[in-house]
Parts: C-alpha cells; structure tokens; sequence
C-alpha cells in the first residue's frame, strides 16, 4: 500500500500572495510620502510575484480553493489601494480614480442582481476584455510611478496610457452589462419554458 506524499509546495502561492497584500499598503504609504522611487519598486516586485505565485500554482500542482480567492483579491487591493494613492497625489485624473471604481461597483452589483433575480449560485468567467482591462490598468500604475521616479523619459506616455485604460474601464464596463442583461434573460426565459412545460402537463 502506498500513501501520497504531501505536496510541500502546496502553501508556496498563498504565501506569495499574502507577502503581495502586505505589500499593498507600504506602497501606498510610499506614494502618499512623494518617495516613488521605492514605490515604483515595491509596485514591480508585487507584480512580478503575482506572476510567480500562477507560475508556482501551475508547476507543482499548488492550487487552492483559498489561493482561488486571494489572488484576485490581493490583485484588486493592489489596484485600488495605488489608483487612489495616486489619485490623492495628483499622479492621475481623478475621474480615471472614479471611472475606475465605477467598474467594479458595476460589476459587484450585477452579480447581486443576478443571482437575487434568478436565486441560484452564479460562476460568472472573466471576460477577455476584463482580463486586459486589469492588464492595462496594471501595466498604468507601473508607467506612472517609474514617470515620476526613476524613469522620468517617459513622462511622454502617460497621457495616452490614461486614454488607453480609459477606454478599455468603459469598454469592460459595458461588456459585463451585456453580459449580465443576456444571462438574465436567457435564464429567465429557460424558467418561464418550463414552468409552462410544468403548467401543459
């Protein structure tokens, strides 16, 4: 008889995740007290770790149902917690700040509406346009903060990253919209068949 090893690396990405929370408000402090060098710093290394612990999670067979939750939502407190750091500084728009969390609060209360309309448990996929979204929101906080650190050449380009991730928050928006509206109605009307298959019989 034999028994299955442990998987030693099985905690490795909960704790990568968990080193990017705690990261998350040092950074913002960072930026709050003008010092972006090593916030800019601070952001990349907790942007690389959440490629390493999806990297970790893969390799060895690492995924867990609490790992499912914390690494969006470490990704998420990153986020938000620098887009309102920079927003207080100046460093953004902000409207951008707003346009931003307006996403988000759509998104939550689609979700609520869904499943009180339908009362049934929801799996609701990310979307492509979702995924980039997030990509380019990222990829904006990174840009500003090595603008107003160490890599100030690119000061150009920071106008038309906000434009692009713009854009691309009110695009994602609206996809999620239309998503929500056709599983609304798709389901309502699959349950409205069947009640009258129900009320036939």
């Amino acid at each position: 008889m034999t028994t299955e090893k442990p998987n030693r690396m099985l905690h490795v990405p909960n704790l990568i995740t968990g080193g990017r929370i705690l990261a998350v408000p040092v950074t913002v402090l960072l930026i709050l007290t003008d010092h972006l060098h090593a916030a800019f710093w601070l952001f990349a290394l907790a942007a690389l770790s959440d490629a390493a612990d999806g990297l970790v999670a893969r390799l060895f067979r690492a995924r867990t149902k609490l790992g499912g939750w914390l690494d969006p939502a470490a990704d998420k407190l990153l986020l938000v917690g620098t887009y309102v750091a920079m927003a207080i500084t100046n460093l953004i728009p902000v409207w951008l700040l707003i346009l931003v969390l307006l996403r988000d609060l759509i998104i939550i209360v689609g979700i609520a509406v869904l499943i009180l309309a339908l009362r049934e448990k929801l799996s609701i996929q990310p979307l492509w346009i979702g995924k980039l979204n997030t990509f380019l929101q990222l990829s904006l906080v990174g840009l500003v903060l090595g603008a107003a650190g160490p890599f100030r050449d690119y000061a150009d380009y920071v106008m038309p990253g906000t434009l692009v991730v713009a854009v691309s928050t009110v695009g994602s928006m609206v996809a999620y919209i239309m998503r929500g509206v056709f599983i609304l109605r798709t389901r309502l009307g699959a349950q409205d068949e069947q009640q009258d298959g129900e009320k036939a019989e």
